[in-house]
């Protein structure tokens, strides 16, 4: 489906300014749209003015839709919806007598003249099709009036560039809407009606009495202690209706987000409207991911701590030995602990500890550290072409085991203890597996030789760790020069 600037820029003659408002308007249009169980669908016009096209719809969450399909994208001729021409014509709503008749369905249609606020005064950019679908019409609930009067307001404002508003976007990513809880104050603060919702959302506050009648601020307070509460200029402006603010309030009992929509239709305040939801299950279930995030990276983190203990141990006994080859064999017990702590130590240090790992910190880490664990005279340069991303732990450590046994191998037996060289690591990752090389230009390897049977621990332990993952190991000598380890990982979603 196209989106609104898309179809903007290919149809009309709208300015970046006049976007940006349609987009702002669109944001927050859900709200018209489920006060006034109706459908709503931005036309705008054309270069010509001989037409208008569909940038955008919206259906209510309140009532039955009057659009079976989606009507983005099209185009109407002028003329054929006198409620169009005449909304952009005068500037203001335009409302027909009799219902159109879709598939059936007798629907009444309201048209919204959408002006852009500017200094002077602004100018009609677009037009807002509201369609009510009138099949089952009863008379309407106190609830279902209170819904009403207020959309009429919000129309009015659009009409007059007054809404959406121009403040600051809410940072909240669960904002409550109109079912969650509605109540309507008039221009002092006090409430002048709450839906039942929002009545049973202050209950679970500690409210006993009705909110009818009460000024929403004070009563708020009275509910929150004050130590609890975010700060008195955010009560005052969202509870006391004089800004378009959220806040969010949490009492211990209950954790509620507020959200402020003043109501200006003819210029002058008349009130405004106070959507809220109880969000305590949710902050609850956040709370509680916070404390198994925490759980794991500190898991990791002694994970960690525990290989660097061992390692250090073995290290210390290595030094106590006089045989050169369990020294040897000590040392690289040594760097495959210490392979392995590195995974868990990135583990515990990433942004969603146990989920994933960076495994380009991983691989970059294990090349520096080769000068330290291998022992080569420090002559090798490594360096890695490509990107890993994120990996699995199953995958992650299994296959940092394997980089460590391979960029050993190349620095011990490519080069000696006094070589010389260069040792690359190359990535290339696809959406379902990843291929690894790590090529050298010391001094080769035989063609037959089969990593399987050549005797080596070292290539024995890679060979382990690649079945285990389902992948595959070549090992071979290099186009002009040196060592090629070629590994092929396949990656589950």
């Amino acid at each position: 489906m196209p989106l609104l600037e898309e179809l903007v820029r290919a149809h009309a003659a709208l300015d970046a300014d006049d976007v940006a408002w349609l987009q702002r308007l669109v944001a927050d249009w859900q709200i018209v749209a489920d006060l006034s169980f109706a459908d709503l669908v931005l036309w705008v016009p054309t270069r010509d003015n001989d037409a208008y096209v569909a940038v955008a719809q919206m259906r209510p969450a309140t009532g039955p839709t009057a659009y079976l399909d989606d009507v983005i994208g099209e185009v109407l001729p002028a003329g054929r919806r006198p409620l169009l021409d005449r909304a952009v014509a005068e500037g203001r709503v335009a409302r027909e007598g009799d219902p159109e008749w879709r598939d059936e369905v007798p629907v009444r249609v309201e048209a919204i003249p959408v002006r852009r606020a500017t200094g002077d005064g602004g100018r009609v950019i677009a037009v807002v099709a509201r369609n009510t679908n009138l099949h089952g019409v009863r008379t309407p609930s106190r609830l279902e009036l209170a819904y009403l009067q207020t959309a009429g307001e919000l129309a009015q404002m659009v009409a007059a560039g007054a809404f959406p508003h121009t403040g600051q976007r809410s940072d909240h990513g669960d904002p409550p809407r109109v079912g969650d809880g509605f109540v309507r104050i008039d221009a002092s603060g006090r409430v002048t009606y709450a839906s039942p919702n929002a009545q049973s959302v202050y209950r679970r506050l500690g409210l006993v009495e009705d909110l009818a009648g009460q000024d929403l601020a004070t009563v708020t307070r009275s509910l929150v202690p004050p130590r609890m509460r975010p700060d008195e200029e955010a009560i005052s402006a969202v509870l006391g209706g004089r800004m378009p603010r959220d806040t969010e309030l949490d009492n211990g009992q209950a954790v509620l987000i507020l959200r402020s929509i003043p109501l200006r239709p003819a210029g002058d305040p008349t009130g405004a409207v106070v959507l809220l939801r109880d969000v305590t299950e949710l902050r609850r279930r956040d709370r509680e991911l916070v404390t198994k995030d925490a759980t794991i990276r500190e898991i990791h983190h002694r994970v960690k701590n525990n290989l660097q203990t061992v390692a250090a141990l073995l290290r210390l006994q290595a030094r106590r030995l006089d045989v050169p080859e369990g020294r040897a064999a000590l040392e690289e017990a040594v760097r495959r602990v210490g392979s392995i702590a590195v995974v868990h130590e990135t583990l515990s240090e990433g942004d969603r500890a146990g989920e994933s790992v960076d495994f380009d910190e991983v691989t970059d880490r294990l090349r520096r550290g080769v000068s330290d664990l291998g022992s080569s005279a420090g002559a090798v340069r490594t360096r890695r072409e490509g990107s890993f991303g994120s990996l699995d732990p199953d995958v992650a450590t299994p296959l940092a085991m394997a980089l460590t046994e391979l960029l050993q191998n190349a620095v011990e037996h490519g080069f000696g203890r006094e070589g010389t060289g260069e040792v690359v690591i190359g990535v290339e990752r696809e959406p379902d597996r990843v291929q690894v090389s790590v090529r050298d230009d010391g001094r080769g390897i035989a063609a037959d030789v089969d990593p399987a049977t050549s005797g080596s621990l070292g290539l024995s332990i890679v060979t382990t760790l690649v079945a285990e993952l389902g992948g595959t190991l070549h090992l071979g000598p290099g186009t002009d020069r040196g060592t090629v380890a070629l590994i092929d990982v396949p990656l589950t979603s």
